[in-house]
């Protein structure tokens, strides 16, 4: 079980725990405002671009 999890966490965080925690929040944003009857489906994949592009900048921004 411990393995499991250990690949699990590595699966979903990764390298970037902040691109885990705006999909997570897209995913329960959009959800929400489905249940208040706004189709939200859009925001999701917006919010996975803008994330997957953060990442990348914070990646290849100079160390030092």
């Amino acid at each position: 079980m411990r393995r499991l999890g250990s690949f699990a966490y590595d699966f979903v965080v990764g390298d970037d725990p902040l691109v885990a925690v705006l999909v997570v929040v897209a995913i329960a944003g959009a959800w929400l405002l489905q249940r208040s009857g706004v189709n939200a489906w859009w925001g999701v994949p917006a919010v996975v671009v803008a994330a997957l592009a953060l990442s990348i900048r914070r990646a290849a921004r100079p160390h030092g």
